[in-house]
């Protein structure tokens, strides 16, 4: 079976979404060349702030965030992983895996020259990115982190509540994916939004990559992913570069709060950390305009 690319009809007319698609080549060991796609915006001169997306979304979810963080001076690079956006779909769920995207996202960055960035690792991309930040720490002069942590395989009391949503979700004959961002918001999308997110998967075949996330996460203590990730842990106990967290106010004091990573990390002490009010999981989509204030107010201080 062959690689699966969303004819560029899916991509037509979405609301509040005018950025040119960039596109560059990820080596890979099964499939030879995958395209990744990524949005790249604002002055090539100015600061780079890496805007990570994560399950259920594509860069779509960054659609209002971008030309507030352009505007405040900055560069915006936006990768879809593969299987994802507008990047490639691999036919098989077992294609994906922890470590392939960390290699797809590192040949990302090192063909982008991303060097001192600012990281807006947002769940998925906090798993991904603060691995990324602890074995390759050039890429970032600072972190921001949002409802995200790096997983390590140790039991947490947050894992009972993930495996029965994991049961939940791929027990459906649809994957859903506009519809669960939707279900994680304080103010509902618009139907018009929802597709939107949808937009990448015109049938479950190109659902892979979505599906499998869930899969890949490292919850046990036999994942395969697991001791590098406890290494990268390891190595953030040394990070002293600024590290913000920035989660949903509901969040803090939970499994799912910052707190581990404040206490873990030596960037993190005197930063000015927040739960964001009125916001659920998605809380690019509920507080963008502070969510944008915060970041500009971190980056360059």
């Amino acid at each position: 079976m062959q690689i699966l690319r969303t004819p560029e009809e899916q991509f037509s007319n979405l609301p509040d979404y005018n950025f040119e698609p960039h596109y560059l080549k990820v080596p890979d060991d099964r499939y030879g060349a995958l395209r990744m796609h990524y949005l790249d915006e604002g002055d090539s001169n100015a600061p780079v702030i890496l805007l990570t997306p994560t399950q259920g979304s594509w860069v779509y979810i960054y659609r209002k965030l971008i030309p507030l963080l352009t505007a405040a001076g900055f560069r915006t690079l936006a990768p879809d992983y593969i299987g994802f956006g507008r990047s490639d779909k691999l036919p098989h769920t077992e294609d994906y895996s922890f470590h392939r995207h960390i290699g797809w996202l590192k040949s990302f960055l090192n063909q982008m020259n991303v060097q001192d960035a600012t990281g807006f690792l947002f769940d998925w991309g906090g798993f991904f990115g603060l691995r990324l930040a602890a074995e390759e720490p050039h890429y970032f002069a600072r972190l921001i982190c949002l409802n995200t942590h790096l997983p390590t395989g140790d039991p947490s009391a947050g894992h009972e509540w993930f495996r029965n949503w994991r049961t939940e979700m791929l027990a459906m004959k649809s994957f859903p994916q506009g519809e669960m961002v939707n279900t994680g918001v304080t103010t509902p999308l618009s139907a018009d939004e929802i597709a939107a997110y949808d937009a990448p998967y015109p049938d479950e075949t190109f659902k892979n990559g979505p599906r499998r996330f869930p899969m890949i996460l490292p919850i046990d203590l036999d994942d395969p992913a697991r001791p590098a990730n406890l290494a990268a842990w390891e190595q953030m106990s040394g990070w002293k570069k600024p590290l913000l967290t920035l989660f949903s106010k509901a969040f803090l004091g939970t499994a799912m709060g910052p707190e581990r990573l404040i206490n873990h990390v030596p960037g993190a002490k005197g930063q000015a950390h927040a739960g964001i009010p009125n916001t659920s999981f998605y809380l690019i989509e509920d507080a963008t305009a502070e969510l944008a204030r915060r970041t500009t107010e971190f980056a360059f201080n």
